[in-house]
């Protein structure tokens, strides 16, 4: 086996944030703990955990100052990171104790008012100050780059778009820029295409992709971009997922079906199948709601 089949892929599990934040369900601080422990269980390494949003835009995630410094505490190697929409977010995820914070920006004007009433203009500014403060108060950051190949509102987002504003976020020194197809509706091949046109702007060593399996192709997505030399990605426990912005968006690409495709290919995840298998099944009980990634029925099956 080649030393590249055994590289270690780092995957970030978004469940409790990206997951859990457009569920009719709301669960409770309690029992997004449970979670987080059974995906720590299970070896993930990195989890997004909250969001510091206004509670009346995404109530889901109201509880964010009082889960985050308990997930901290219990879990000091945990790599845990929190979205905040701007300077205000960023304030109260410090006072919570934030060590990682992750910062939105909408690859067209429609998005970004849809989703953070800001213009695109407007939006990259605030992006901007906002990683300058983070960074000033030495934490480490995220910037997502989101509706990277299509928006619900305006259709096919230009390539140009997407390399222009990621190249704005790693000029604002973001330690990651994470490439998101919000609404699930990315292709292989235009993955690899418009990745490879990143790596002209962005370290290949600093790109993370996000991908959503609306149409089914989210672990072939993920492929192209393992191809492409991308490294990181955001996953979320049994496909848990969706935004409350963006109409069509299905579910994440399920963290299992991400784990099972890397590990069978060669590459080094450091997680467990039957460790994510659990924290799935704890997610179904408290959603109540089926739950689980293409490979779920297989992950399931009786073992001899």
């Amino acid at each position: 086996m080649s030393a590249q089949l055994q590289e270690q892929i780092h995957i970030t599990d978004v469940a409790p944030r990206d997951g859990l934040q457009n569920q009719a369900i709301h669960l409770a601080t309690a029992d997004k703990l449970r979670l987080i422990e059974l995906l720590v269980d299970a070896g993930v390494a990195s989890i997004e955990a909250a969001s510091f949003v206004s509670p009346k835009a995404v109530p889901q995630m109201a509880d964010a100052a009082e889960l985050l410094p308990q997930v901290q505490s219990r879990f000091p190697a945990l790599r845990t990171s929190v979205l905040v929409p701007n300077l205000k977010g960023l304030e109260r995820a410090h006072a919570a104790g934030a060590r990682e914070i992750a910062v939105v920006l909408s690859a067209s004007e429609t998005m970004n008012r849809k989703n953070i009433n800001m213009g695109l203009d407007q939006a990259c500014e605030v992006s901007e100050q906002t990683l300058a403060a983070a960074r000033a108060l030495g934490l480490r950051t995220r910037a997502y780059v989101a509706v990277a190949f299509d928006c619900p509102f305006e259709g096919a987002t230009p390539l140009d778009a997407v390399l222009r504003l990621a190249a704005r976020m790693h000029a604002a020194a973001a330690d990651e820029i994470v490439i998101a197809d919000t609404i699930g509706s990315a292709a292989p091949g235009q993955v690899k295409q418009r990745l490879g046109a990143l790596r002209g702007v962005v370290p290949v060593e600093r790109l993370a992709v996000h991908f959503h399996d609306t149409r089914g192709m989210g672990v072939a997505n993920a492929w192209a971009a393992l191809e492409a030399g991308v490294r990181r990605f955001d996953a979320s426990v049994g496909g848990i997922g969706g935004c409350p912005f963006a109409p069509g968006a299905a579910g994440n690409v399920a963290t299992e079906d991400l784990v099972l495709m890397a590990e069978l290919s060669g590459f080094a995840t450091g997680i467990s199948l039957p460790g994510l298998v659990a924290a799935v099944d704890f997610a179904q009980d408290r959603l109540q709601r089926p739950l689980g990634g293409r490979a779920i029925t297989w992950l399931r099956r009786p073992r001899s």
